[in-house]
Formats: C-alpha cells, sequence, structure tokens
C-alpha cells in the first residue's frame, strides 16, 4: 500500500500512558474504534478473517468491535455478525481469545438497528421495529436484492420495549461469556437507542416517549440492566451530538444527550465513547466533561499529534481511530516510532473477503 506522510506528534507519551476504565486496565490510550466491515457469516457468525483481523490489532489499549446485534430484529446489514446464537458466542470467544493472547482487550459494541434495516437483509419472518412507525428515508444494500429503501418499522407495543431491554441483558452477558472485557451501548448514527432519544422518531405517548425523560428511558433502562449484567465497570456508550445519519433528528439534541450523559453518570457505567458533533456550535466533548464524570474516549478525525495533545489538555481520557486501524494493524507501533501511514482502499471497506481486510501488512520498518 502506498504511504502517506502524516504529521507525527513531536510528544506521543500521553497516548502511551496506561488507563484503568472502569474494571479494564488499558496498556495505553490508543482505542481501535467500532467499524462495519460485514465479514461475518451469513448468519451473523464471526469467522477466520474475524480472528486474524482483530488479533492483528491487539497492540491497541482496547478495541471496541464492530456494532453487533443483540437479536436478529435489530440486525442492519448484510454480514453482519450478532451476539444471540451460541454458535455466535462461540464463534466470537475464538477472536477474544486471540487477542488476549497477544495481550489486547477487547469489548463488544452491541447495536440495535431498530428502522434501519430491510427484509431482504433479515430472515423470513423477522420484522424492522422502531419506536414509532416511521420510515427513514435512505437505502441499504442488500447481497440478495441490491439497493433497497428501508423497512417501514412496526411500532414495538410498551411490552416490546421491554423485553427488548431485556435482549440488552442477554447481550452484555453473552458478550462476557464470549470473553469479551465489557460492552459499549451503540447510541449514535439513527440506530435503536438513537430512535428513542429523539423527537423526530419517537412519537410515542407511553413511558417512552413524549417528554425528554421518557425518550431517555429506553437507553437509560438499557445500560442499567447491562450494567447489572456485568457490571458497570464494564460498560459504557457512544454517542454524537448533533448526527443525523440515518434520517435522524431531535427538536434539541444538546439538551436530549445532556440527560443521557447524566443518566449515564447516575447509573455509574465506565465511560462515553463521544465523536466530535458535526454541529459548529457545539463542543460535545466539552458537553460530555460537564454532564458525565467517568472516563471519556474521544473520537473523529485525530492524527497522532492531536490525540496526544487532547489527552495532554484534559479534553479526554484515550482517543479512538478507525480509518487509520483498518490500513494499519500495526498502527500503535508506527505512531511511537513515527512511521508513516499506509493508506485506506476505500473501496474495501464493506466488501466481503480478505481483501482490504486482512492482506494490510505492517510496517516493514
Amino acid at each position: 500500500m502506498q504511504a502517506a506522510n502524516i504529521e507525527h506528534a513531536a510528544d506521543v507519551d500521553a497516548l502511551f500512558q496506561p488507563l484503568s476504565l472502569g474494571a479494564i486496565d488499558l496498556a495505553n490510550r490508543i482505542v481501535m474504534a467500532p467499524m462495519t466491515r460485514n465479514r461475518a457469516d451469513a448468519d451473523g457468525v464471526p469467522n477466520d478473517l474475524m480472528v486474524e483481523h482483530y488479533a492483528a490489532r491487539a497492540g491497541a489499549g482496547l478495541i471496541v468491535a464492530e456494532g453487533t446485534w443483540p437479536s436478529v430484529t435489530g440486525q442492519a446489514y448484510c454480514r453482519q455478525p450478532g451476539i444471540e446464537t451460541p454458535a455466535q458466542v462461540a464463534a466470537w470467544r475464538r477472536v477474544t481469545d486471540a487477542v488476549h493472547a497477544k495481550g489486547g482487550k477487547i469489548i463488544l459494541q452491541i447495536m440495535h438497528a431498530g428502522r434501519i434495516g430491510s427484509d431482504s437483509i433479515k430472515p423470513a419472518g423477522v420484522e424492522t421495529v422502531a419506536p414509532s412507525a416511521i420510515q427513514a428515508r435512505g437505502e441499504v444494500f442488500t447481497d440478495a436484492a441490491g439497493m433497497q429503501p428501508f423497512d417501514l418499522p412496526r411500532a414495538l407495543t410498551t411490552a416490546e420495549v421491554e423485553a427488548v431491554v431485556e435482549e440488552h441483558r442477554q447481550a452484555a452477558l453473552n458478550a462476557r461469556n464470549a470473553g469479551f472485557d465489557g460492552v459499549e451501548l451503540h447510541c449514535t448514527s439513527g440506530y435503536l437507542p438513537m430512535q428513542f432519544l429523539c423527537s423526530g422518531t419517537n412519537q410515542r405517548d407511553d413511558r417512552y416517549g413524549g417528554s425528554l425523560e421518557n425518550r431517555v428511558r429506553f437507553v437509560a433502562e438499557c445500560l442499567q440492566v447491562m450494567s447489572d449484567a456485568i457490571g458497570a465497570g464494564r460498560v459504557g456508550f457512544r454517542i454524537n451530538p448533533g448526527n443525523t445519519f440515518n434520517d435522524t433528528s431531535d427538536a434539541d439534541s444538546v439538551a436530549s444527550h445532556a440527560a443521557l450523559l447524566r443518566a449515564g453518570a447516575q447509573i455509574g457505567v465506565a465511560f462515553v465513547h463521544i465523536m466530535r458533533s458535526p454541529l459548529e456550535a457545539v463542543d460535545a466533548f466539552a458537553l460530555a466533561r460537564e454532564h458525565f464524570s467517568g472516563r471519556l474516549i474521544l473520537n473523529d478525525s485525530f492524527d497522532a499529534a492531536s490525540a496526544a495533545s487532547a489527552i495532554r489538555d484534559g479534553q479526554g481520557d484515550a482517543v479512538s481511530f478507525a480509518r487509520h486501524f483498518i490500513a494499519n494493524p500495526d498502527l500503535v507501533s508506527r505512531i511511537r516510532k513515527g512511521l508513516a501511514l499506509a493508506r485506506l482502499d476505500r473501496k474495501t471497506i464493506y466488501t466481503p473477503g480478505p481483501k482490504g481486510y486482512t492482506d494490510y501488512p505492517p510496517s516493514a520498518e
């Protein structure tokens, strides 16, 4: 791969200090962000490619494995892994064993897609559900039929919402049984937790809709049961105030996310993984520091220099990288040594097979 000349920090020592992330001890503060890569088997079972891919990146202080559905109802994409069946749990155990064998730490991002998906992706008879029966504008790729519009979802009943909360408890338990060091709840990008949080996608009139307190309730209950199941010190969540991906809108995203941050702090979860806001007027990192007392993992558009500076300045406790980790399995070593980074091939991010997934070599230096 062609090398990219990126700025290298003269002092990156801040990135190589150990960190306690709740009950998880990290050797460094360089985190691999969760990335949808569509390499699992058709039935959501992780495979040999995924074992190889994650093990090669075990030098990260923490790997956050890709968004994984807690039940097949929550599947969004073709070849997306699950954490529901015994076969999926056993296959993920091979991934976590490989990462741990190299001294790494790995947690699983739990991602229920809600209304984002298509019946051309899910098994026959599996519905697409959401807080309200509001169809998202946009399309999703399906192996069976190419690009398809998002399904019109069916609104969950109150009892069904409670059952989905319990699915998150079981997903956390399954993740621990699969050897993961913890879990991260995906609360952005227009998926189910964000659909409940945002006024534009939540038109309910029960205790899960209407007021801000009610719209936060689903996410807070998921975080609570996950914490009850495996310990709050092994639980975190990811947010992105102002995010409108997958046709999401909210009347006051800052207020909604501030309330969610306070709820997470009250539960005592270990960390928030927070992305830089797409809204120029919103300092998402400052918002998180104001309303959450736990650890912060910062994300979006960092290089080695800016990441080290953000940690030194107290903006956050660790920094996650996505695209750089795709093309550089030895990213941590390259940062430490000041080596140039390999370029990402965007055409192979989501394609099946090893190309663009396990064929990026470590630096010859």
